[in-house]
């Protein structure tokens, strides 16, 4: 459901809210039940994000998953430092609707 006070986003705000995709083994084997997973703005909410993949994909969502993974500690040149945080959505699309990932916008 949309918010009433939240309206259609612009273009611009759309390409903020869809960052990357994000391909791994687990996430093309999604493709065969019209699942894909993107990752989004940290302050992206499930109703943008469904504007923006219909917006720029062309395509019908039915649904928006969001999680938000926590950055790990890792070492570099010795020194420990931390990974961002990422939030990603994986969407599931309306039958007869697929986005290729390897396509451009």
């Amino acid at each position: 459901m949309m918010n009433k006070r939240m309206g259609k986003i612009g273009r611009e705000r759309a390409f903020e809210v869809i960052r990357a995709p994000v391909v791994t083994e687990k996430s093309t084997m999604g493709n065969q039940y019209g699942h894909v997973v993107l990752r989004v703005s940290m302050d992206a909410t499930k109703p943008e994000i469904k504007q923006a993949v219909e917006m720029l994909f062309e395509v019908k969502v039915e649904g928006v998953n969001t999680s938000v993974l926590k950055g790990k500690r890792k070492r570099f040149r010795g020194k420990w430092g931390r990974q961002s945080d990422m939030k990603k959505a994986v969407i599931r699309l309306a039958e007869g609707h697929t986005i290729d990932v390897g396509r451009g916008l």
